[in-house]
């Protein structure tokens, strides 16, 4: 039996999946190595949420992404000795203007995936290392890329583009949208079960510490919250979101930051982390009785709750909203807040069913249906990276 191993490297962290080859890819194994190059630590578990693997890990073993990736595979072949990975799937948050959909990775790719640094240096030269790293550890299985960006690719041009000199446009200075691969699953999820709302005008809400938000018409998307990096759109955990470009020559020239100064403060200073003084973490900031983290928190619904009726104008109306990843799968107060007096858009949200993690959230005469749908990116990558191994199209 073939195996596909699924790598999402971070900046400070490896996500892996181990997939047994089938019709529906079926995980075998998931695991994380966190704080790379301090003090790391490896989990695993296996398919029902078994605890196979935690454990701290000495520095030197996991001291950059190819020791994680080491520990990540002496963890594998103790539990699964048997698996033969033909192929791995990554994760790669920008795919710019060239892919639009998963491809086998060549030196040519590579080359070009690292002119995209720029565009996401929070994740891109992450994503690569955990590349290179599988590279060495694989040397004969087929490496499979899937973007992130990839599935808003189709964007309208007003929806695509800035108010900039046309130039930009062309070098690449565009809105790319991201979340791509989570968007992709729920979409997906949401047309097995609710086949008409699918077919209809759907936004789809992924809340965590990344946040954005998403308008789908028949499955495909028409806008994104996030432009031209993952710094757009929605407060996050420790991203500022949507902010005026003045404030950034503010930052530059009357307090003298500097480039790197800026967007350390942008991608890792801000957001909820920043605007409570707290926390960046959603259940720090529920359990606090400190006004700080009820402003964040109230900010964040805020956004949110904006970005709807945008999304909604640009759908031309809404049929159905989807809460998906960690805050919007798991933190009913958020999504009650959230959907508190949206009647005027057709929203009416069950409490009772909210609170207790149903499904579908909103009432029987809600207009648009809530729904709440757990994400599976690893697995949009395990079937993608077999469909690719097989030398056709990845699969849907």
């Amino acid at each position: 039996m073939a195996h596909v191993l699924v790598l999402n490297a971070g900046s400070s962290s490896l996500k892996f999946a181990l997939f047994e080859e089938g019709d529906t890819p079926r995980a075998l194994a998931t695991g994380l190595v966190e704080r790379i190059g301090g003090a790391a630590r490896i989990t695993v578990e296996g398919p029902a949420d078994d605890p196979l693997v935690a454990a701290d890990l000495p520095h030197t073993q996991a001291a950059d992404h190819a020791g994680a990736l080491g520990a990540a595979l002496d963890a594998i072949s103790e539990h699964f000795p048997d698996a033969k990975v033909v192929a791995v799937g990554h994760r790669v948050v920008h795919g710019g203007m060239d892919f639009s959909a998963p491809v086998v990775i060549t030196e040519g790719i590579l080359s070009r995936l690292a002119d995209f640094k720029p565009f996401a240096p929070l994740h891109q030269p992450h994503n690569l290392a955990g590349i290179h790293a599988a590279m060495v550890a694989f040397p004969s299985a087929v490496q499979v890329a899937c973007f992130d960006t990839a599935f808003h690719r189709d964007h309208p041009f007003v929806n695509d583009t800035f108010a900039l000199p046309r130039a930009y446009y062309e070098k690449g200075v565009r809105r790319y949208g991201f979340h791509g691969l989570s968007y992709e699953y729920v979409s997906g999820a949401l047309k097995d079960s609710a086949p008409k709302l699918h077919a209809g005008r759907v936004v789809i809400a992924h809340l965590g510490n990344g946040a954005s938000m998403c308008g789908l018409k028949n499955g495909h998307s028409v806008a994104s919250s996030m432009g031209f990096s993952a710094l757009d759109g929605l407060p996050m955990g420790t991203r500022s979101g949507q902010l005026d470009p003045g404030v950034v020559l503010y930052m530059m020239e009357e307090e003298g930051l500097g480039p790197r100064e800026i967007g350390t403060l942008l991608y890792t200073q801000s957001g909820l982390l920043g605007m409570s003084g707290i926390s960046h973490d959603m259940r720090t900031l529920l359990a606090s009785d400190d006004p700080r983290a009820r402003e964040a928190i109230d900010y964040f619904c805020f956004r949110i709750r904006r970005e709807l009726g945008g999304l909604a104008a640009a759908l031309e109306g809404l049929d159905a909203v989807v809460f998906t990843g960690g805050i919007g799968e798991n933190a009913a107060p958020i999504r009650q807040q959230i959907c508190a007096n949206l009647g005027w858009i057709g929203i009416d949200i069950d409490a009772a069913r909210n609170t207790a993690g149903e499904t579908v959230i909103s009432t029987p005469t809600s207009r648009v249906r809530v729904l709440v749908l757990p994400t599976n990116e690893e697995l949009v990558i395990a079937r993608a990276a077999l469909g690719l191994t097989k030398g056709g199209a990845p699969i849907a």
